[in-house]
């Protein structure tokens, strides 16, 4: 169908909202956050998600530490920044806004 088309770029801008929110819990591996989008709208895989954490980095939304690992090599664990943190209350107010003025307008 069209749509899907149409909508991708909504769900890429989406995608990144999403992972900010799944950073923002705790320290979390790229295979957590995989496995929290799995089963969604959003379910991705690697080949995404690392592209997107680098670009979250370079803008100073996330960052990441070192951690060694039971099950092989170290793990980039991942976390927001105090600027990740603001740019994600930013995003949430500019949600509820938005999906207040969807459901007016759909009234």
């Amino acid at each position: 169908m069209d749509s899907d088309h149409k909508l991708a770029p909504l769900r890429k801008g989406l995608l990144e909202f999403l992972v900010l929110k799944i950073v923002s819990g705790s320290s979390v591996y790229v295979a957590d956050i995989l496995r929290r989008l799995a089963g969604t709208e959003f379910a991705t895989q690697e080949g995404t998600l690392y592209p997107l954490l680098s670009k979250l980095r370079r803008e100073g939304l996330v960052e990441y530490r070192w951690q060694e690992s039971d099950a092989g090599p170290p793990r980039k664990y991942y976390r927001l920044t105090d600027a990740g943190r603001a740019q994600l209350a930013e995003l949430d107010a500019y949600w509820a806004r938005l999906n207040q003025t969807i459901c007016e307008l759909g009234s």
